[in-house]
């Protein structure tokens, strides 16, 4: 039985471009692009061309681009940076709704005495940026917020929080490890100071992504040494970089033939859904959202239940509830939208990508009938009926 993936939200499968264009450095090509011999000449090439295919998906200067580990490291980067840029301003804003890479950090510095304001969403998981404008203080170092949730796919208005943020002098990091090469952002014209992101959630390697920093930001390291002109220490994953520079360009590539292909995924997904089960939520479904996620809430079942369902019928998705020691909670995201646990743990994530088809969508929909059918009298019975 053959795999159907809809769960491009956790990772991506690696674009088999993206892999021609690694093997060579992880044979013959294998030098250290730091070596002064004629080994490092093909890796160091490899690594000016990735950064600039980098910066084309976000119109900027290839200088700008500093590759990391992944997402997780860019954003503790971005976020302890500025705390040491600007070490007499001791506040950070966020929201309830980020990634634990940064909801953690934060509850990390503010045991450090550092004051964190977590913004609220609306019920469709929207930020309003009039709260944003309220929280900002004399103080505040950093705006660290989400281009698109990670769960429900809601987009935030990275733009009109840009240009507040500039208006008022106060550094702005966005977390864009769900849009990057799915939204087009133009960094040249809107003003967002650091951006993050992961190749694995754009069809590149695990183990990479970046950090944009604008020209005029000398953010301080979070690893020291002597790569990325002084500004992130370690050795080169070559392979990985030239990777994610190939996943780039296919992205702006993508990008510049827009398609509603994925949207139309999404969209006969959802209709699907409502024809089996009225009674199901789309969370964020009044909100501008990503066209590859769709998060459903099905009242009355346990989310975890339907996700282990389809995965014995080949069908990979997620569930809204995040595993921690000693059991599960529910999803974060879905408290701060509904305050409702039940309709929290009943809730479904399906993401899409580019290599998705619509007949992928209608076995979906027929292995979630039979699953509802089959869990309809645990449903009941946990409802009293």
């Amino acid at each position: 039985m053959s795999l159907i993936y809809f769960d491009h939200n956790a990772t991506t499968p690696l674009a088999p471009e993206a892999l021609d264009v690694m093997l060579p450095y992880l044979r013959e090509a294998f030098g250290n692009p730091s070596s002064p011999h004629q080994l490092a000449e093909a890796p160091a090439t490899a690594v000016r061309s990735a950064r600039a295919q980098v910066a084309a998906l976000f119109n900027v200067p290839a200088k700008t681009i500093h590759f990391t580990s992944g997402a997780t490291e860019s954003i503790h980067w971005a976020i302890q940076g500025a705390l040491a840029l600007h070490p007499e301003r001791r506040h950070l804003i966020t929201s309830a709704v980020e990634h634990p890479a940064v909801l953690k950090l934060c509850r990390h510095l503010e045991q450090q005495g550092v004051a964190v304001t977590y913004l609220p969403v609306d019920r469709e998981g929207r930020l309003r940026v009039h709260y944003l404008e309220a929280a900002l203080r004399p103080d505040t170092a950093l705006v660290s917020l989400m281009a698109a949730n990670n769960e429900t796919g809601v987009l935030f208005p990275v733009e009109e929080i840009a240009a507040l943020t500039r208006a008022r002098a106060v550094l702005l990091h966005v977390d864009a490890a769900q849009t990057a090469g799915k939204q087009p952002l133009d960094l040249s014209r809107v003003p967002i100071d650091l951006l993050s992101f992961s190749g694995h959630k754009l069809h590149a390697p695990k183990g990479i992504g970046a950090l944009y920093i604008r020209s005029e930001i000398n953010l301080p390291p979070l690893f020291f040494g002597t790569q990325e002109r002084g500004r992130r220490g370690g050795s080169l994953n070559v392979p990985a970089i030239a990777g994610l520079g190939e996943a780039c360009r296919l992205a702006g590539e993508a990008l510049k033939a827009p398609s509603n292909t994925i949207a139309g995924l999404r969209d006969r997904l959802e209709a699907g859904v409502r024809a089996l089960y009225p009674a199901a939520r789309i969370n964020g479904a009044a909100a501008e959202r990503l066209a590859g996620t769709s998060n459903i809430s099905f009242p009355g079942y346990d989310g975890e239940a339907i996700v282990q369902r389809l995965d014995r019928a080949g069908i990979a998705t997620a569930n809204g509830a995040a595993c921690v020691a000693g059991g599960s909670q529910a999803s974060h995201v879905l408290m701060a939208m509904h305050k409702d646990e039940a309709l929290a743990n009943s809730a479904v994530r399906f993401s899409f990508s580019r290599y998705n088809t619509m007949a992928e969508v209608e076995q979906a929909l027929a292995a979630l009938a039979t699953v509802l059918s089959t869990l309809a009298p645990e449903a009941a019975a946990a409802q009293g009926g």
